[in-house]
């Protein structure tokens, strides 16, 4: 008997962390079904429209902006952006026809899953943050299941519909601690010395830069610590610059890690924003990290992920304000304490969810077939 075709919308993006775990999805889904017929919808301009084809996948753009939350003139077109975006969207939904729609979250995945809801037609969505946005808890009143990463996540959604997978992380992850020599020797760290990874995302965190920019003659004096640094590409040149003549060895400077699997092998600790996608990257890799969580994002859902692993011991926190007077410290005073890092490890590894993607693909199959 021949297979159903199936044809499967994914929506969402805006950020790194709403699109790799997108792709992980799609990647996934084809591993069970390599017939399935893939669509993605985004939003005009934001990374997605150049990451998705790069993956491979088809995309369409939609004119449809977030909404600011302070008053500013943006916000005027935000209405007239939405309304035509719905209509976008019930075309796109006429014409691809879809089995099963897939919200991963961000702005983009708004009007494409409220119009295949409309229509009836099965709806997941993906809520990768302990703290869940408006978006996505207005659509979760009506979608057939919502896969979260945290528990407790009841309080935004329906109790029933809800499936702990944990978030889809990039391939390549699995099994770093058969990587460590591999790591260290690709890095050229010496014998002996502990690694500090920092990371800021792929533009940066100006806060942990200037953290540690600020302190760093108390790292680059340890000879017994090598500074593996991420600083994103909006500050790789500058820094690049303040370091060109000061001699320091044991610090390595880059603008985007392309092998993260080598730098986490190499790892003795992790400092990092506290992204959904991110922390459960360091779930599964089992690494200490200290979690600087970034201020400037919506509903502060940063904090709320980080205090997550920080109640259970799993990390460090330091709130961005305080980082500048004690980020350094704090690496070094952890870095000197095998039994903390021991701890952090340990209570970091229980969380990891590593089959996320593939859960989640055959939650998507399964109503495609009801």
């Amino acid at each position: 008997m021949e297979k159903k075709k199936l044809r499967l919308i994914i929506s969402g993006g805006g950020t790194g962390g709403h699109i790799f775990p997108a792709i992980s999805i799609a990647k996934a889904l084809q591993d069970i079904n390599p017939d399935v017929e893939l669509l993605f919808v985004g939003a005009k301009g934001r990374m997605e429209m150049e990451k998705v084809p790069a993956a491979g996948y088809n995309i369409v753009g939609l004119p449809v902006v977030g909404l600011q939350r302070k008053l500013t003139i943006k916000n005027i077109s935000f209405p007239f952006k939405l309304i035509k975006s719905l209509r976008m969207a019930s075309k796109i939904i006429n014409d691809f026809n879809p089995h099963v729609v897939i919200g991963v979250g961000g702005y983009a995945s708004g009007p494409i899953l409220k119009i295949a809801q409309r229509k009836n037609i099965p709806t997941v969505i993906q809520e990768q943050n302990s703290y869940a946005g408006i978006t996505n808890r207005l659509l979760g009143k009506k979608a057939d299941a919502i896969c979260v990463a945290y528990n407790n996540m009841d309080k935004y959604f329906p109790k029933n519909k809800i499936v702990l997978t944990g978030n889809p992380i990039r391939q390549g992850l699995e099994n770093i601690d058969s990587k460590i020599e591999e790591g260290r020797d690709f890095f050229g760290i010496p014998a002996g010395n502990k690694v500090v990874l920092v990371v800021g995302g792929s533009l940066g965190a100006r806060t942990i830069n200037e953290s540690l920019w600020g302190s760093i003659e108390k790292i680059a004096t340890n000879k017994n610590i090598t500074l593996i640094w991420q600083t994103g590409k909006y500050y790789y040149n500058e820094l690049k610059n303040r370091l060109q003549d000061k001699g320091f060895e044991n610090i390595k400077l880059f603008d985007f890690i392309q092998r993260m699997d080598m730098a986490f092998a190499a790892s003795n600790l992790v400092v990092s924003r506290a992204g959904a996608c991110t922390i459960s990257e360091l779930c599964l890799v089992g690494r200490p990290t200290i979690l600087v969580p970034s201020p400037n994002v919506a509903e502060d859902h940063q904090t709320k992920n980080a205090n997550a692993l920080a109640q259970i011991n799993a990390t460090i926190l330091v709130h961005d304000k305080d980082a500048p007077a004690i980020l350094t410290d704090k690496i070094i005073e952890t870095l000197e304490d095998d039994g903390a890092l021991k701890m952090l490890a340990t209570n970091i590894k229980t969380m990891a969810l590593p089959n996320a993607a593939s859960d989640i693909a055959k939650i998507v199959l399964n109503l495609s077939v009801t």
